[in-house]
Protein backbone atom coordinates (compact mmCIF):
# COMPACT_ATOMS: atom_id res chain seq x y z
CA UNK A 1 0.00 0.00 0.00
CA UNK A 2 1.64 3.59 -0.79
CA UNK A 3 2.40 5.83 1.78
CA UNK A 4 -0.25 8.88 2.05
CA UNK A 5 0.03 11.42 1.36
CA UNK A 6 2.24 10.45 -1.96
CA UNK A 7 5.88 12.23 -2.58
CA UNK A 8 3.71 14.48 -5.38
CA UNK A 9 1.15 15.03 -3.59
CA UNK A 10 3.35 16.77 -0.86
CA UNK A 11 5.39 18.12 -3.32
CA UNK A 12 2.16 20.29 -4.44
CA UNK A 13 1.17 20.79 -1.15
CA UNK A 14 4.76 22.62 -0.43
CA UNK A 15 5.09 24.31 -3.47
CA UNK A 16 1.43 25.66 -3.94
CA UNK A 17 0.18 25.95 -0.67
CA UNK A 18 -2.51 23.73 -1.15
CA UNK A 19 -3.90 20.09 -2.15
CA UNK A 20 -7.02 18.81 -3.54
CA UNK A 21 -8.40 15.41 -3.48
CA UNK A 22 -11.68 14.28 -5.32
CA UNK A 23 -13.42 11.39 -3.99
CA UNK A 24 -12.26 11.61 -0.62
CA UNK A 25 -15.74 11.30 1.32
CA UNK A 26 -18.29 8.73 -0.20
CA UNK A 27 -21.39 9.99 -2.11
CA UNK A 28 -23.83 8.49 0.73
CA UNK A 29 -21.34 9.74 3.55
CA UNK A 30 -21.92 13.38 1.65
CA UNK A 31 -25.74 13.28 1.76
CA UNK A 32 -25.82 12.17 5.44
CA UNK A 33 -23.50 15.26 6.52
CA UNK A 34 -26.01 17.60 4.15
CA UNK A 35 -28.91 16.15 6.27
CA UNK A 36 -27.21 16.70 9.49
CA UNK A 37 -26.16 20.58 8.18
CA UNK A 38 -29.48 21.57 7.00
CA UNK A 39 -31.00 20.23 10.72
CA UNK A 40 -28.14 21.84 12.34
CA UNK A 41 -28.59 25.09 10.82
CA UNK A 42 -32.90 24.71 11.55
CA UNK A 43 -31.83 24.78 15.28
CA UNK A 44 -29.34 27.67 15.03
CA UNK A 45 -31.40 29.99 13.24
CA UNK A 46 -34.40 29.42 15.12
CA UNK A 47 -35.18 32.91 16.77
CA UNK A 48 -32.44 35.18 15.28
CA UNK A 49 -33.11 37.71 12.69
CA UNK A 50 -31.77 37.81 9.07
CA UNK A 51 -28.20 40.25 9.71
CA UNK A 52 -27.07 38.36 13.29
CA UNK A 53 -23.56 37.93 14.03
CA UNK A 54 -22.12 35.73 15.79
CA UNK A 55 -21.63 36.75 19.82
CA UNK A 56 -18.37 36.39 21.41
CA UNK A 57 -17.96 34.74 24.68
CA UNK A 58 -20.89 33.00 23.67
CA UNK A 59 -23.99 32.72 26.16
CA UNK A 60 -25.44 29.78 24.08
CA UNK A 61 -24.67 27.98 21.37
CA UNK A 62 -26.94 29.74 18.92
CA UNK A 63 -24.81 32.04 19.76
CA UNK A 64 -22.20 31.23 17.73
CA UNK A 65 -24.25 31.57 14.17
CA UNK A 66 -24.37 34.04 11.74
CA UNK A 67 -27.53 34.63 9.70
CA UNK A 68 -26.85 36.30 5.76
CA UNK A 69 -30.28 35.86 4.67
CA UNK A 70 -33.69 33.73 4.36
CA UNK A 71 -30.99 30.64 4.13
CA UNK A 72 -27.77 31.45 4.19
CA UNK A 73 -25.94 31.01 7.58
CA UNK A 74 -22.42 29.97 8.86
CA UNK A 75 -22.16 28.00 11.68
CA UNK A 76 -18.70 28.03 14.44
CA UNK A 77 -18.15 25.14 16.61
CA UNK A 78 -20.41 22.80 15.01
CA UNK A 79 -18.36 19.44 16.47
CA UNK A 80 -21.12 19.46 19.29
CA UNK A 81 -23.69 19.93 16.86
CA UNK A 82 -24.08 16.06 15.53
CA UNK A 83 -21.55 12.75 15.72
CA UNK A 84 -21.17 13.29 11.95
CA UNK A 85 -19.10 16.18 12.36
CA UNK A 86 -17.29 14.77 15.35
CA UNK A 87 -16.24 12.00 13.36
CA UNK A 88 -14.47 14.13 10.85
CA UNK A 89 -12.05 15.30 13.31
CA UNK A 90 -10.08 12.37 13.35
CA UNK A 91 -11.26 10.58 9.83
CA UNK A 92 -8.76 7.60 9.53
CA UNK A 93 -8.10 8.80 5.58
CA UNK A 94 -7.54 12.33 6.86
CA UNK A 95 -5.10 11.87 9.63
CA UNK A 96 -2.04 10.60 7.40
CA UNK A 97 -2.43 14.10 5.72
CA UNK A 98 -2.89 16.33 9.08
CA UNK A 99 0.14 14.55 10.46
CA UNK A 100 2.19 14.91 7.35
CA UNK A 101 1.80 18.30 6.53
CA UNK A 102 0.84 19.60 10.50
CA UNK A 103 1.88 17.43 13.33
CA UNK A 104 1.98 14.17 14.23
CA UNK A 105 0.44 15.03 17.58
CA UNK A 106 -2.23 17.63 15.96
CA UNK A 107 -4.33 19.50 17.93
CA UNK A 108 -8.06 20.84 17.13
CA UNK A 109 -8.15 24.15 16.26
CA UNK A 110 -11.99 25.43 14.75
CA UNK A 111 -14.23 23.92 12.80
CA UNK A 112 -17.37 25.41 10.73
CA UNK A 113 -20.48 25.48 8.47
CA UNK A 114 -20.59 27.44 5.32
CA UNK A 115 -24.67 27.18 3.62
CA UNK A 116 -24.66 30.03 1.31
CA UNK A 117 -27.57 31.10 -1.20
CA UNK A 118 -26.73 32.83 -4.52
CA UNK A 119 -28.87 35.62 -3.89
CA UNK A 120 -27.76 36.47 -0.33
CA UNK A 121 -23.75 37.00 -1.89
CA UNK A 122 -24.59 38.66 -5.62
CA UNK A 123 -22.47 41.75 -3.57
CA UNK A 124 -20.19 39.78 -1.88
CA UNK A 125 -17.83 42.26 -0.42
CA UNK A 126 -15.00 39.56 1.65
CA UNK A 127 -11.60 40.69 0.82
CA UNK A 128 -8.36 39.26 0.25
CA UNK A 129 -7.11 37.59 3.31
CA UNK A 130 -5.03 35.01 5.26
CA UNK A 131 -6.00 32.90 8.11
CA UNK A 132 -4.95 32.58 11.97
CA UNK A 133 -4.93 34.52 15.86
CA UNK A 134 -2.92 37.99 15.40
CA UNK A 135 -4.37 38.71 11.96
CA UNK A 136 -2.64 36.08 9.98
CA UNK A 137 0.13 35.26 12.56
CA UNK A 138 1.94 38.71 10.85
CA UNK A 139 4.21 39.00 13.32
CA UNK A 140 5.89 35.90 12.41
CA UNK A 141 6.19 38.28 8.93
CA UNK A 142 7.75 38.08 5.98
CA UNK A 143 7.67 34.31 6.02
CA UNK A 144 4.99 33.14 8.03
CA UNK A 145 5.14 29.02 9.20
CA UNK A 146 2.53 26.91 8.75
CA UNK A 147 0.75 27.08 12.16
CA UNK A 148 -2.56 26.33 10.63
CA UNK A 149 -3.68 23.60 8.38
CA UNK A 150 -6.83 24.47 6.92
CA UNK A 151 -9.19 21.68 5.93
CA UNK A 152 -12.51 22.25 3.68
CA UNK A 153 -14.80 19.85 2.63
CA UNK A 154 -17.42 19.93 -0.75
CA UNK A 155 -20.44 19.23 -0.05
CA UNK A 156 -21.84 20.38 -3.19
CA UNK A 157 -20.52 20.16 -6.91
CA UNK A 158 -18.85 23.41 -7.49
CA UNK A 159 -16.67 21.98 -10.52
CA UNK A 160 -17.54 25.37 -12.46
CA UNK A 161 -16.22 29.14 -11.49
CA UNK A 162 -18.24 31.85 -10.28
CA UNK A 163 -19.98 29.64 -7.87
CA UNK A 164 -18.17 31.71 -4.46
CA UNK A 165 -15.79 29.01 -4.83
CA UNK A 166 -12.65 29.22 -2.66
CA UNK A 167 -10.24 31.36 -4.41
CA UNK A 168 -6.51 31.67 -3.65
CA UNK A 169 -3.40 32.16 -5.11
CA UNK A 170 -0.70 29.47 -6.04
CA UNK A 171 2.40 29.94 -4.05
CA UNK A 172 1.41 33.00 -2.11
CA UNK A 173 2.09 31.04 1.31
CA UNK A 174 5.79 31.47 0.29
CA UNK A 175 5.90 35.27 -0.66
CA UNK A 176 7.55 37.51 1.56
CA UNK A 177 5.83 40.47 0.75
CA UNK A 178 1.59 40.87 0.85
CA UNK A 179 -0.70 42.88 -1.78
CA UNK A 180 -1.97 46.79 -0.63
CA UNK A 181 -4.77 46.82 1.91
CA UNK A 182 -6.62 47.94 -1.35
CA UNK A 183 -5.78 45.78 -3.38
CA UNK A 184 -6.76 43.34 -0.62
CA UNK A 185 -10.24 45.30 -0.86
CA UNK A 186 -10.53 44.76 -4.47
CA UNK A 187 -12.98 42.02 -5.99
CA UNK A 188 -11.04 41.17 -9.50
CA UNK A 189 -8.72 38.49 -8.90
CA UNK A 190 -4.99 38.30 -8.85
CA UNK A 191 -2.62 37.51 -11.85
CA UNK A 192 -2.28 34.04 -11.39
CA UNK A 193 -5.25 33.54 -8.77
CA UNK A 194 -7.25 30.39 -9.21
CA UNK A 195 -10.96 29.55 -8.20
CA UNK A 196 -11.05 25.77 -6.92
CA UNK A 197 -13.34 23.97 -9.10
CA UNK A 198 -13.89 20.49 -7.19
CA UNK A 199 -17.08 18.18 -6.67
CA UNK A 200 -19.01 17.34 -3.86
CA UNK A 201 -17.14 14.70 -1.75
CA UNK A 202 -13.68 16.35 -2.65
CA UNK A 203 -10.88 17.55 0.15
CA UNK A 204 -8.80 20.43 0.27
CA UNK A 205 -6.08 21.34 2.38
CA UNK A 206 -4.40 24.61 2.31
CA UNK A 207 -1.49 26.79 4.30
CA UNK A 208 -2.60 29.38 6.55
CA UNK A 209 0.03 31.71 5.12
CA UNK A 210 -2.05 31.35 1.36
CA UNK A 211 -3.82 34.38 0.26
CA UNK A 212 -7.50 33.61 -0.56
CA UNK A 213 -10.50 34.74 -0.62
CA UNK A 214 -14.13 33.70 -1.73
CA UNK A 215 -15.27 33.88 -5.65
CA UNK A 216 -17.85 36.10 -6.70
CA UNK A 217 -21.37 34.12 -7.56
CA UNK A 218 -23.05 34.47 -11.50
CA UNK A 219 -26.32 35.14 -10.90
CA UNK A 220 -27.46 31.62 -12.18
CA UNK A 221 -25.26 29.70 -9.92
CA UNK A 222 -26.09 27.62 -7.33
CA UNK A 223 -25.33 27.80 -3.86
CA UNK A 224 -22.36 26.24 -1.24
CA UNK A 225 -21.90 23.99 1.47
CA UNK A 226 -18.56 23.53 3.25
CA UNK A 227 -17.35 22.07 6.16
CA UNK A 228 -14.04 23.72 7.18
CA UNK A 229 -11.92 22.54 10.31
CA UNK A 230 -8.34 23.73 11.24
CA UNK A 231 -5.49 22.17 12.91
CA UNK A 232 -2.82 23.41 14.83
CA UNK A 233 0.62 22.51 16.10
CA UNK A 234 0.42 20.67 20.32
CA UNK A 235 2.43 23.14 21.76
CA UNK A 236 0.10 26.26 20.77
CA UNK A 237 -2.09 27.60 23.18
CA UNK A 238 -5.85 26.21 23.18
CA UNK A 239 -7.62 28.75 20.90
CA UNK A 240 -10.57 30.74 21.97
CA UNK A 241 -12.94 28.61 19.58
CA UNK A 242 -13.01 25.62 22.56
CA UNK A 243 -14.67 28.39 24.71
CA UNK A 244 -18.10 27.60 23.09
CA UNK A 245 -18.08 24.00 23.83
CA UNK A 246 -19.82 22.54 26.74
CA UNK A 247 -18.82 20.61 29.64
CA UNK A 248 -20.54 17.67 28.53
CA UNK A 249 -19.19 17.65 24.80
CA UNK A 250 -15.55 17.33 26.43
CA UNK A 251 -16.30 14.83 29.09
CA UNK A 252 -18.98 12.48 27.20
CA UNK A 253 -19.03 13.09 23.83
CA UNK A 254 -15.58 12.50 22.54
CA UNK A 255 -13.86 9.07 21.67
CA UNK A 256 -10.27 8.68 24.03
CA UNK A 257 -8.91 9.36 20.71
CA UNK A 258 -10.60 12.48 19.92
CA UNK A 259 -9.53 13.69 22.97
CA UNK A 260 -6.19 14.01 22.12
CA UNK A 261 -7.12 16.84 19.59
CA UNK A 262 -7.65 19.03 23.09
CA UNK A 263 -5.32 20.25 25.33
CA UNK A 264 -5.63 18.37 28.84
CA UNK A 265 -6.67 21.05 30.43
CA UNK A 266 -10.23 21.60 29.13
CA UNK A 267 -11.17 18.34 30.70
CA UNK A 268 -12.89 17.69 34.49
CA UNK A 269 -10.86 16.48 35.95
CA UNK A 270 -7.74 17.93 33.88
CA UNK A 271 -5.46 15.22 31.95
CA UNK A 272 -1.88 15.42 31.01
CA UNK A 273 -0.71 15.83 27.28
CA UNK A 274 2.89 14.63 27.98
CA UNK A 275 5.24 16.05 25.97
CA UNK A 276 3.70 19.69 25.59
Amino acid sequence: MATLPTAAERFCFETQGYLVLENFLAADHVARLLAALDAAVARRRAGYPAGYKAVWPPKQKADLTQVHGEKSTRILNILEDDALFRELLDWPALLPYVHAFCNRDPHYCASDAIVEETADFLKRTDGWHIDGSDNGYRSLSPQIPLLQLKVGYYLTDMTQPWRGNLTLVPGSHLARAEPAPEERRKRELFPGALQVCAPAGSVIFFHNAIWHTAAPYEPSAPGRRMLYYAYEHPWMMANTAHWGYSRDFYNRQLTPAQRQFFHGFLFDPPEWRGGI
